[in-house]
């Protein structure tokens, strides 16, 4: 099979084409399955650049998630047959990663995909979703908590925002960094006293502004680096600060410790060091039974191009550069 190989740590040159790669054989719980998109997420480029996420690498072929057709069933499966259309979250559970054309995986990773949503819409929504559901599901938002949300036009912030919105959330804001961004927040149902430019000059001073001079009762840093300072400065004693990234600086970890923040990590990736494969169907599943009953809307993609290096080099650059604008990237496999 043709799949991007990852060479080396580094930069976006490290990745070659190999087109002889051995397609796997599924074991006897596994499924497998030829992939008809798969998406981008920012941890694929933490790990090519070598970081801490590389730990989580058992593949040379990066990529966590995907939609395809089963054209192998292992003995003991028994939810799915050859040519149901799936999709999943495979992180690091599968035989690879999903920057090639076929993928085993644990059947229990696994959801039938709706008639409604195209493959690429399909391969967009597993990681993103997940984490965002999980963000929901354990910081425990009241109703009268103000919420403050780093990287909104994300994946993760997007599924998150609509949830909040679709449950009658109001005290909410958000950065974003360029207008196309913005426009897809809007969308979402956020409204433009809602949203920061990330680049505005006393940035702390001007969010706890637009919260009418309060501190925020939870902060989802989906950013890191120099944002989660910015959580910290405007986080409220005893607050709730999400990690999403483990990109905390020094300073704002001093600092959210000063205030007695409660720090609540979330990491997509905790229930697979259990082997808890359940839980990622499962949560994904549940996602889509919420999707339905809010009417949530599936995310805006950007078909960035067919399996190939340009295709995987570009997506990369566009997540680093923070060029998404407020789009998934997605890749066409066949």
């Amino acid at each position: 099979m043709k799949a991007i190989l990852l060479k080396d740590f580094g930069s976006t040159d490290n990745f070659i084409l190999e087109n002889n790669y051995a397609i796997p054989e599924p074991g006897d719980r596994d499924i497998l399955i030829k992939i008809k998109a798969t998406a981008f997420n920012p941890i694929d480029y933490q790990m090519r650049q070598g970081k801490t996420e590389k730990k989580r690498m058992h593949s040379p072929i990066l990529g966590r998630e995907f939609s395809g057709v089963i054209v192998k069933v292992g003995k003991l499966t028994q939810r799915f047959k050859v040519g149901d259309a799936v999709f999943a979250a495979s992180g690091s559970m599968g035989s690879n990663g999903t920057y090639t054309e076929y993928i085993s995986v644990p059947e229990l990773l696994l959801v039938h995909k709706p008639e409604q949503l195209t493959f690429e819409e399909a391969a967009a929504i597993p990681s993103a979703s997940l984490t965002a559901l999980q963000c929901y599901n354990r910081l425990g938002i009241q109703f009268t908590d103000s919420v403050f949300i780093t990287g909104a036009a994300g994946g993760v912030g997007m599924a998150l925002v609509k949830i909040l919105i679709a449950k009658g959330y109001q005290k909410i804001i958000a950065t974003a960094g360029n207008q196309e961004s913005k426009s897809q927040l809007l969308k979402a149902g956020l409204k433009e006293e809602q949203l920061i430019d990330y680049k505005t000059a006393h940035l702390s001073q001007v969010i706890i502004n637009h919260n009418k001079g309060h501190l925020f009762n939870h902060c989802i840093d989906l950013v890191g680096d120099q944002m989660s300072l910015i959580c910290a400065q405007v986080i409220a004693t005893n607050g709730t600060y999400a990690d999403v990234t483990a990109l905390t600086t020094g300073q704002a970890r001093e600092e959210l410790f000063h205030k007695g923040a409660v720090l609540v990590n979330i990491s997509n990736y905790a229930y697979s060091l259990e082997k808890n494969y359940g839980y990622y169907g499962d949560s994904l599943s549940k996602f889509m039974q919420l999707m339905s009953a809010l009417s949530l809307s599936p995310p805006a993609i950007k078909n960035v191009g067919l399996l190939s290096v340009e295709t995987v080099k570009e997506a990369h650059q566009l997540l680093e550069d923070n060029q998404t604008k407020g789009r998934k990237l997605v890749m066409q496999i066949a």
